[in-house]
């Protein structure tokens, strides 16, 4: 258990004393916050046996989408068949090229299991291919600006350690 989490437990403990629930307040906004006294460990399998070309590409520094090969509908994140016409007639198609940053914010109140992560920005990028791309920017939060030129990055996140796909301004 972090640190962070065994001071909130001890604040609402302090909390259910004094007011009979466990509210405790937000060091950054001094809002008041209900805090669960059940733990919540979530961990879950799901299936992507139908869209592993995009895991595949992702592992060979890729971001790949699908196109339908029927009505040419492209789709990210990719699936295995097209929502528009209805084939499962699909081809892969990387995303790569400039972008342009279509909007983003910064999250400085985060969940639990982002807490350890400093403020970080979430940006929607539109694509050469037509696709919107949802994603962390990778960058100073300082420097981002909305129209600004950007391209798909594949990079490890850590702490947990696996590659994603991040939006980097040019």
């Amino acid at each position: 258990m972090s640190d962070e989490t065994e001071k909130l437990k001890e604040s609402a403990e302090e909390s259910k004393k004094k007011l009979g629930s466990p509210i405790v307040v937000d060091q950054k906004t001094s809002s008041s916050l209900w805090f669960d006294q059940r733990e919540l460990d979530v961990r879950y399998l799901i299936s992507v046996e139908r869209i592993k070309k995009f895991y595949e590409g992702i592992s060979e520094g890729k971001v790949m989408a699908t196109k339908c090969s029927k009505c040419g509908e492209i789709y990210f994140p990719p699936q295995s068949y097209c929502n528009k016409c209805g084939s499962d007639s699909i081809e892969w198609i990387e995303l790569s090229g400039s972008g342009e940053l279509l909007t983003y914010t910064v999250i400085n109140v985060k969940p639990q299991s982002f807490s350890h992560y400093p403020d970080y920005a979430v940006g929607i990028a539109r694509m050469p291919q037509g696709v919107n791309v949802l994603a962390w920017i990778d960058g100073d939060i300082k420097d981002i600006k909305v129209g600004m030129k950007v391209k798909l990055e594949v990079k490890k996140r850590e702490p947990e350690g696996y590659l994603t796909y991040w939006i980097k301004p040019e």
